[in-house]
């Protein structure tokens, strides 16, 4: 049968059999709702930079093409089929919603110099130029930027803002499908302010039934951030578990320290009776010294 819908076109895809470190299928297109199926079948678009790009990617993989290992899938007629690569990495790099870690270093500094504050899906186009500038290949195409932002109006696609004093310095976007959250991009004109975006969506995603973040493609950086590799075919069972959030994220501007965990208090000296007043300065509501916060 002849697949007429993108959900039809990418269950064609054998994702679960695809190369663990190639892509899953060519071609396509990029229009909003070929996007989000491919999302939902644990694919996500890596659009190739240039002709240069677009013809390594054939003579590298049209083998694997013919032999049926790499889908290929049907698109405009007069497209490359290979400027258009669909990813599904094994394993997967992911994120418990309530498991990102900011570090003792970042908490501290939210605690006690950092002025930042917070909003969701305030700036998106914004985050979106700041994610593309610079980076090299550039896979945020023009043409994917308008499909992202299409999403987004449609509700699929957020962002996360950094703000300084009225300045954007940080951020992150990424596509919501089911109970899962997957992370394209980050920037940050401040140090850690990718790090703070990252945790303040977790948070938001989490706060309406969010469970999951993907962070697509493996490194240093995602795992010092909480990631852990996950094998595809876990991955894809999180994915189809079950229903997304039932409601919208919260977009209202939050303070940035709410992220970092308090400090915890020292334990009480030994031999000290906490609540009942023995000894000078120990009763109730006094902190003992020994317990100043020191940074």
């Amino acid at each position: 049968m002849t697949a007429t819908t993108p959900e039809e076109l990418f269950a064609t895809v054998d994702v679960a059999g695809a190369p663990a470190d190639g892509p899953a299928a060519f071609g396509g297109d990029l229009a909003p709702g070929t996007l989000l199926a491919a999302y939902r079948h644990g694919l996500f678009p890596l659009p190739a930079a240039d002709d240069y790009a677009s013809a390594f990617n054939e003579a590298r993989h049209e083998e694997a093409v013919e032999a049926g290992r790499i889908a290929l899938l049907p698109g405009p007629a007069d497209a490359d089929p290979y400027a258009l690569a669909w990813w599904s990495p094994d394993p997967r790099p992911v994120l418990a919603a309530d498991g990102v870690r900011l570090g003792r270093k970042l908490s501290r500094l939210l605690r006690n110099r950092l002025d930042w504050s917070t909003t969701a899906d305030a700036a998106f186009e914004q985050v979106l130029a700041a994610c593309a500038e610079g980076r090299e290949p550039p896979w945020l195409t023009r043409e994917l930027r308008e499909a992202l932002t299409a999403l987004h109006r449609l509700g699929a696609a957020h962002s996360v803002e950094v703000w300084e004093e009225g300045e954007l310095v940080g951020g992150v976007f990424g596509i919501a499908v089911g109970p899962v959250l997957s992370l394209d991009s980050m920037f940050h004109r401040r140090p850690d302010a990718a790090r703070v975006a990252v945790a303040d969506l977790a948070a938001r995603f989490a706060a309406v039934g969010g469970r999951l973040l993907d962070a697509q493609w493996d490194s240093p950086h995602v795992r010092s951030l909480g990631a852990a590799p996950q094998p595809r075919a876990h991955y894809l069972a999180a994915l189809a578990a079950g229903a997304g959030p039932g409601t919208p994220l919260d977009t209202s501007r939050l303070p940035a320290v709410r992220l970092a965990p308090a400090k915890p208090r020292p334990p009480w000296p030994p031999g000290h009776r906490h609540g009942h007043g023995h000894g000078r300065g120990h009763g109730h509501g006094h902190r003992p010294a020994a317990s100043a916060d020191r940074g």
